[in-house]
């Protein structure tokens, strides 16, 4: 007999991953920052260097942690949204079935632990998995829906992330176009 919550840790593991690789990034780029402005000498003087690259290192995956964490949340949101309105299952099997696909972002992420060198390795590490976990997503929940109901769940989800992504890239326009704004020139 098959055990359901064997994986049921995986995304925990995934979202781990993930944040030790982008946070090892964002640690050499803030040492390059506090040396730069000449904070990290001064560090050193009060901290051992492994303390404060532990420290810097903590504090980023704790941040990613965060960001992570919460796009888990919206996509488990999204994706139950979207058998809602339009998978005719209403025992639950897609969305049990899809669970599986947690494999794809643990894979990516320990793929992402050997490119920590480069950003944008990573990020296309990312949305490679995520790419592919949502075509997995489609192709498992397509046994309990029809052709207009797929069609539906791939649109929702698109104009989903699109909608929320827009919304916070206009944010940060506006945020930095206000701060730009109030710089004496």
């Amino acid at each position: 007999m098959e055990n359901k919550y064997l994986t049921s840790y995986f995304p925990l593991m995934a979202i781990l991953l993930f944040s030790l690789s982008f946070s090892a990034i964002a640690e050499k780029g803030l040492l390059g920052w506090l040396s730069g402005i000449g904070v990290y000498e001064g560090m050193k003087e009060f901290f051992p260097e492994a303390g404060i690259k532990l420290a810097l290192l903590i504090i980023c995956m704790a941040c990613c942690f965060m960001i992570f964490a919460a796009l888990k949340l919206i996509a488990d949101t999204i994706n139950g949204l979207s058998l809602l309105f339009f998978s005719k299952d209403e025992s639950g099997e897609a969305i049990a079935k899809s669970r599986s696909g947690s494999v794809i972002y643990l894979a990516g992420g320990a793929l992402s632990l050997f490119s920590f060198f480069s950003f944008y390795t990573m990020a296309g590490i990312f949305l490679a998995a995520t790419v592919i976990y949502f075509i997995y997503f489609v192709y498992i929940s397509g046994s309990s829906i029809s052709l207009a109901g797929l069609i539906g769940i791939i649109f929702f989800q698109v104009i989903s992330w699109a909608s929320l992504l827009s919304i916070l890239l206009f944010i940060t326009l506006k945020l930095y176009n206000s701060v730009m704004a109030s710089l004496p020139v």
